[in-house]
């Protein structure tokens, strides 16, 4: 949890940014990515040298080498811990100059640490701009895994707060509800096709060290954590980057995240290779179908980026792989063959788990599309039995554009610090939806008027359209009326007949 002193620091930061021209959030966070790429090479070879020291031996992996570069700059004064003490022209010179092409023949020579920076460019045009942003970023407190983390997630949550560019961004608080739902095991290979900044990454290695917290003490675990456990594939080499140093700030080595176009490249390199995959991509409308890969049109005849996202998930997954997607709305209930298909392979040839329907302001300001999260299991023979349906109608914050906290810091989120009352559940439903998923049997029990319910396979395939719309199966609760007999009913018609009769007599008696 970051104190309010550092989040001050970092505000501080945002804001010297602005007033020195650089406005764009995206490229304020490029650039502050950057930077703390170049400070964490330094700690790293800072460390390299004091247990070559401690050992009495010479450095197993250097960062910077001896001697100077091919401008003739000592190479000792690239480093972080130099540079920043230098007078603000200096260190411009030095960074610009000298700092930046060595990032770059980092990334051209293929190194881990290095491969997102091929086209690493300073973008700062002020000497002064540069040195505060430096000194400001040294001053902050990043010694632990967890500050870094968090420093970093803090510095993301701005460009949400920007508006336009929040689209690269899912709520974290969604996230951890999709993880926790999925909860991943040490023994997971985790996949995002789209992955931006790598929120569900990050969030599943936080899970995993949080529940088995003995993944990093085993040698084969621990190397499966830090090599092989996350992928994360985005075309934004912008994302790419971001996305690679929040999982290296949140303690993830060499995690795999790399360039891919995955609608238009084929997969058969990894076709099966993932075991879990959590998703919110973009679903920006269609493709042409000489653009899109060929594996993914054999799956479904589709230009619809949201259907061919879905034959993308199954196509990635290994038998008995789950998922857990957010999907518009579209995909519920759409009446193209493209949707129906998409739909009858989730329910009859694999194993559909759960459909959760979010409200429609979850994602605002930058988008008010209605959505769900989708949890599936491939099969590939079928196993559908009954589906779990869960009508979501507070996330914790106001679903208009400010979303601002309907409760305390303790009482947000899928797992809140604090247990929440009746009357808080029905601001935060997440710890409710985590709650129910795990007790299945009961939920086999309520009634369809209730938030969450079980409908049979054979239903949904009996509409003839797979409709997985919460609407279709959801019962409206009326409030139970006691009426009169028919007997009772008529006994006082016949009252009311002899009492307008005698009026009427009076009536004539009085005019004649």
């Amino acid at each position: 949890m970051l104190t309010g002193s550092i989040r001050s620091q970092i505000d501080q930061i945002w804001n010297a940014f602005w007033s020195g021209g650089v406005s764009n959030p995206l490229s304020v966070i490029e650039q502050l990515t950057f930077l703390l790429f170049i400070k964490r090479l330094d700690e790293i070879h800072t460390r390299e040298e004091s247990k070559a020291e401690m050992l009495k031996q010479p450095m197993e992996r250097r960062i910077f080498p001896e001697g100077t570069d091919d401008k003739g700059e000592d190479y000792e004064n690239l480093r972080w811990s130099r540079f920043k003490n230098f007078e603000s022209r200096e260190m411009m010179r030095i960074v610009d100059e000298h700092v930046f092409p060595f990032l770059r023949q980092l990334g051209e020579e293929g190194s881990a640490y290095g491969t997102h920076m091929k086209d690493a460019r300073l973008g700062f045009s002020n000497a002064n701009l540069l040195s505060k942003v430096v000194q400001m970023l040294d001053d902050i407190p990043m010694e632990d895994r967890d500050t870094k983390g968090d420093v970093y997630e803090y510095m993301l949550s701005k460009i949400a707060s920007a508006g336009q560019n929040g689209q690269f961004r899912t709520p974290r608080h969604i996230i951890q509800l999709m993880v926790n739902l999925m909860a991943p095991t040490p023994q997971d290979v985790i996949c995002d096709p789209a992955a931006g900044t790598c929120g569900f990454l990050v969030a599943a290695g936080e899970y995993l060290r949080e529940q088995h917290p003995r993944i990093l003490r085993d040698a084969t675990q621990r190397e499966h954590f830090h090599n092989s456990m996350f992928h994360g594939f985005d075309f934004d080499a912008t994302m790419l980057r971001i996305g690679a140093m929040n999982m290296t700030l949140h303690g993830v080595e060499n995690p795999d995240v790399s360039y891919r176009d995955s609608l238009a490249e084929e997969h058969g390199a990894d076709a099966g290779a993932y075991s879990l995959i959590l998703a919110n991509p973009p679903f920006a409308g269609s493709l042409d179908y000489d653009t899109t890969a060929k594996d993914l049109l054999k799956i479904v005849k589709t230009k619809k980026t949201e259907l061919l996202f879905m034959a993308l998930f199954l196509r990635l997954l290994r038998t008995g792989g789950r998922a857990a997607v957010v999907v518009p709305d579209g995909v519920l209930f759409g009446s193209s063959k493209a949707h129906k298909d998409i739909r009858r392979m989730l329910v009859e040839e694999n194993k559909l788990d759960a459909i959760i329907k979010l409200p429609s302001g979850v994602f605002r300001p930058y988008a008010g599309v209605s959505c769900a999260i989708v949890v599936f299991t491939k099969t590939g023979v079928g196993g559908t039995g009954d589906v779990w349906f869960y009508d979501m109608a507070a996330d914790g914050f106001s679903l208009d554009d400010k979303r601002t906290p309907l409760l305390d810091a303790e009482k947000l989120g899928a797992v809140p610090a604090e247990a929440l009352s009746e009357d808080e559940h029905a601001r935060n439903n997440l710890p409710d939806i985590l709650a129910r998923w795990g007790a299945q049997e009961v939920e086999k029990g309520r009634s369809r008027t209730a938030q969450s319910f079980m409908v049979p396979a054979e239903e949904i395939i009996a509409t003839g359209s797979w409709d997985l719309s919460l609407n279709r199966y959801k019962e409206i609760e009326h409030e139970e009326v006691e009426h009169a007999s028919p007997a009772e009913i008529l006994a006082e018609l016949r009252a009311l007949e002899a009492e307008i009769t005698e009026g009427l007599d009076r009536l004539e008696e009085m005019l004649g």
